[in-house]
């Protein structure tokens, strides 16, 4: 976001908690531990070359949850005493998403990086050097309004989801088929909840919130696909080899508006569906 949103682009504070507090209720009863892993059953010699590298690749995603995390709290502040009461409502309950959210993420970054020590992709000390370059970027979104911003979340989410489980069931490595499990039923956690949060957008504004969707679609880009070095080329050898495409996450946008919008045929979600088949041809 490149300004302070207009508090009617806001949900009330009340409706903003019961989102949230679904969203935190089923992440606590759906935890999991890096302990509780059965590092004993590695079996790395299972281990493709592709198989390594996109392990590398979506640590390196997973890792930059510090840029992801500020960048957040950067545009929806818990710290400012001359912010209107509203306003700081709704931050704050986003704040209680966004805690445990970072968890998760965390939580995955370290997995995922003691995996490659353990099965031997890199020492300690040469993981966190090149996590370190990659993690120092800066991330930022371009949206202006907290629904576009939601709207991109919830298809990288979706994205990520799809791409852990088409990776799963490409291994026979059975820790990394167990660990790939798990971080898409997590992905699949943080979905829901932007497909709520956009969903109650989209209830209030009908199918007057479809052109700012539509632009999210249009400029969507994955994580760190401005700034990590190769990423284009690493990132397409990846998803070819586990028959992946991260536009079938723009059909969840279809979905959601068309289950809101009431009217059959209403022509701005005909629109927005032939809008994402487009996408999808040129990509």
């Amino acid at each position: 976001m490149t300004k302070t949103a207009a508090l009617d682009d806001l949900l009330p504070a009340l409706e903003m908690h019961e989102l949230v507090d679904q969203a935190v209720t089923r992440a606590g009863e759906r935890s999991w531990t890096i302990a509780e892993l059965d590092w004993d059953s590695l079996r790395p010699e299972r281990l493709s070359e592709t198989d390594r590298s996109a392990v590398r690749f979506i640590t390196f995603v997973e890792d930059h949850i510090p840029g992801y995390l500020s960048h957040f709290l950067e545009a929806f502040p818990v710290a400012d005493a001359e912010q209107e009461l509203e306003r700081f409502g709704f931050n704050r309950e986003y704040f209680r998403f966004l805690v445990a959210w970072a968890g998760d993420e965390e939580r995955h970054a370290s997995a995922l990086g003691r995996y490659q020590v353990e099965t031997g992709m890199a020492t300690r000390e040469e993981l966190l050097r090149s996590l370190a370059e990659e993690g120092r970027k800066k991330f930022a979104l371009p949206y202006e309004h907290p629904v576009q911003s939601f709207a991109y979340t919830l298809i990288q989410e979706k994205a990520t989801q799809l791409f852990y489980q088409r990776f799963r069931e490409t291994v026979s490595e059975p820790f990394l088929k167990d660990l790939l499990g798990r971080l898409a039923r997590d992905e699949a956690r943080h979905f829901a909840f932007y497909s709520n949060l956009v969903g109650a957008y989209v209830a209030r504004d009908g199918a007057a919130a479809v052109p700012g969707l539509k632009d999210v679609i249009a400029t969507f880009r994955m994580p760190l696909a401005d700034t990590m070095k190769g990423y284009w080329r690493w990132s397409l050898k990846v998803a070819d080899a586990t028959s992946y495409d991260h536009t079938e996450s723009y059909d969840a946008v279809v979905r959601l508006v068309r289950g809101f919008v009431d009217t059959p045929g209403e022509p701005t979600v005909d629109d927005l569906g032939a809008f994402v088949q487009a996408i999808r041809r040129v990509r």
